[in-house]
């Protein structure tokens, strides 16, 4: 299955000049969101790991889903204040703004293996906090997952001491 044909695209949403990759057609297409799913299931089944780190909000979807199948737990890295109990924080750029993500201060421990996934890496700022807040926790960080990866944005920049899987990329469109 082309899982890329499964993703549409909105031009100049939500600023102008920004063409925003909605997977949400993805994941209303069983098969393209159990195709998607299972290659995440299959790269990550043998590698021991101890928690599945999400990021807010399509980063829950794929990475609640991928935790399960593994058995392991599951980690939510949330937009600032959603969070209820004692947290760390990372602020970051986007592609078009700003913002902050925050982790619970005991959500990994030293020594925990982790993947963290998110739908898409653009510019790869909301990755680079979260690698960040993973390895201020002293967790072992495996890899960053990626349903879309968008190239030309060069987000493995943000975070080139972490390997980068992903599913399909959108390049030079």
């Amino acid at each position: 299955m082309d899982l890329k044909q499964t993703i549409r695209s909105i031009p100049d949403w939500p600023i102008k000049g920004v063409i925003f990759r909605d997977l949400t057609t993805l994941m209303q297409n069983p098969e393209a969101f159990k195709a998607s799913c299972d290659i995440l299931y299959d790269r990550y089944k043998d590698k021991n790991l101890d928690k599945i780190v999400g990021i807010d909000a399509r980063g829950f979807v794929f990475g609640a889903v991928l935790a399960y199948r593994l058995g392991i737990g599951f980690v939510p890295v949330r937009k600032k204040g959603k969070l209820p109990h004692k947290t760390i924080e990372k602020s970051y750029s986007l592609e078009y703004g700003q913002g902050t993500l925050e982790m619970h201060e005991d959500a990994v421990t030293p020594g925990e293996k982790v993947v963290i996934v998110d739908d898409l890496i653009a510019t790869g700022g909301t990755v680079g906090a979260t690698v960040k807040l993973v390895r201020q926790l002293g967790a072992d960080l495996l890899e960053c997952a990626f349903i879309v990866e968008l190239p030309d944005l060069k987000g493995r920049d943000q975070v080139s001491d972490c390997p980068v899987f992903s599913l399909t990329q959108f390049e030079g469109e």
